[in-house]
């Protein structure tokens, strides 16, 4: 659950702050003895510092901060989010506005530390995620940058951080980016820091500068402005150039990043930098989605079972058959995160000690055939879906160049796609047709 430390001298509104973000589902700590009347951002987040330093190294640095103003002006807006400040929002403010706050301060700039032998729990017995452990186990120790792609809620997150235990740099920190969360006005000075000038004597350290030394994950790869791109693909050569600053600085950081679009299609468009694309691509891994390994479908309900009745205190429940059935015959679209919802709302709906039948799942097994109106990515996830599919249902049959006839495409072609989709050729395969009977 995420907390919150409330600071706010006016008690009713401290108090109705509180509540709000209570209903929300968040912890929150309330405290009335900060005076920040008639002082700077800066000054405000050095007194928070002050007063929290027996929690934290430092607010600004650990935990992220939104300040909130009654009476926002340009100049203090600015030299709050230099010092360190996350957001910066007028009072009064709508439960919306601040959630919105919340939502991109802790999206972002997230540091999280991934111990050497820290168990990284990945879920499954298929043959795709057996592959995938194997990879990410021998591509850990390099320092090469990585690619991850992969649709919503298959786990981008989940392998970086596995790489990153796997690394000679896990016992340095592991910072991640959401690209997407952070205004495109603010995403440079976020990641690369800002250089000492003119009337701010003071410079900011960027998220690459703080994950010196270890990894920084950016996920959502694509929606990095092309100024930043430019910026970024310095730091994958080993320099950092701040905002403001002439020179570059050397820079020792591993690159992991992350997407559910196609990047090459974006590079012919212009969208993404090609030189980037291909600094980015040199390991590449492709993440299949939910509906293309059910064989881990209730392995990985059951544990998501166990995490949220322990959470939320509803000891006891177990998983019902008609909600396994239920639960194999969805397509999820929303991969593993949808699982993980429709397992924590049936946890709430029912009784202690019940069993969770397809009903408290709430999942429409009906909804599962995309329509001719989809959009093109939902066609082609259809067909990356059917290949999956035909594939793991008849390699025990039929040899390699049956299976790319009845394709339809070349030996070179299906093997190239068993690479991407982590599909492995099984090595007791059977050769040619069964004979009938």
């Amino acid at each position: 659950m995420t907390r919150f430390l409330l600071i706010d001298k006016d008690a009713a509104r401290r108090v109705l702050m509180a509540s709000e973000l209570r209903e929300q589902g968040f912890e929150v700590e309330e405290h009335d003895n900060l005076n920040i009347d008639s002082i700077s951002g800066a000054e405000a987040i050095a007194a928070l510092d002050e007063l929290v330093a027996d929690r934290v190294r430092s607010v600004s640095d650990i935990a992220p901060l939104i300040l909130l103003a009654e009476q926002p002006n340009v100049r203090a807006s600015v030299a709050a989010l230099q010092s360190g400040a996350k957001d910066y929002l007028p009072l009064p403010t709508t439960t919306s506005d601040l959630m919105a706050a919340i939502e991109r301060a802790t999206a972002y700039g997230v540091r999280r530390p991934v111990k050497a032998r820290e168990t990284l729990e990945m879920i499954g017995s298929s043959e795709i995620m057996n592959t995938l452990r194997q990879r990410i186990a021998k591509v850990g120790p390099t320092d090469s940058t990585v690619l991850i792609l992969g649709q919503s809620g298959t786990g981008k997150e989940l392998v970086a951080r596995g790489i990153h235990a796997a690394s000679n740099r896990s016992h340095a920190p592991l910072i991640t980016l959401n690209c997407a969360t952070v205004p495109a006005s603010l995403i440079e000075a976020e990641l690369f820091g800002l250089a000492a000038y003119e009337n701010r004597q003071r410079e900011t350290t960027g998220l690459v500068e703080a994950a010196s030394g270890g990894t920084l994950f950016l996920d959502e790869i694509a929606e990095l402005p092309a100024s930043a791109q430019a910026r970024l693909l310095q730091v994958v050569q080993g320099e950092n150039r701040k905002v403001g600053q002439a020179q570059s600085m050397p820079v020792d950081v591993r690159i992991i990043a992350a997407t559910h679009k196609d990047l090459k299609t974006l590079t012919e468009t212009g969208d993404f930098r090609s030189d980037l694309f291909y600094r980015l691509n040199v390991l590449c891994f492709e993440l299949s989605p939910l509906r293309g390994r059910r064989k881990d479908i209730i392995d990985i309900a059951e544990q998501l079972l166990v995490e949220t009745c322990k959470r939320l205190d509803k000891p006891g429940l177990v998983l019902g058959e008609q909600a396994k059935e239920a639960m194999l015959e969805y397509h999820w679209p929303g991969n593993v995160r949808e699982l993980g919802n429709a397992i924590e709302r049936a946890v709430i709906l029912a009784d202690d000690g019940a069993v969770i039948t397809q009903s408290l799942l709430a999942i429409d097994t009906s909804s599962n055939q995309t329509s001719e109106t989809g959009d093109a990515d939902e066609k082609q996830t259809s067909l990356e879906d059917y290949f999956v599919r035909f594939v793991q249902e008849n390699e025990d049959f039929l040899t390699e160049t049956q299976l790319a006839a009845q394709l339809g495409i070349s030996r070179k072609s299906l093997w190239e796609r068993r690479q991407r989709l982590n599909i492995p050729r099984k090595k007791t395969q059977q050769r040619g047709l069964r004979e009938q009977s």
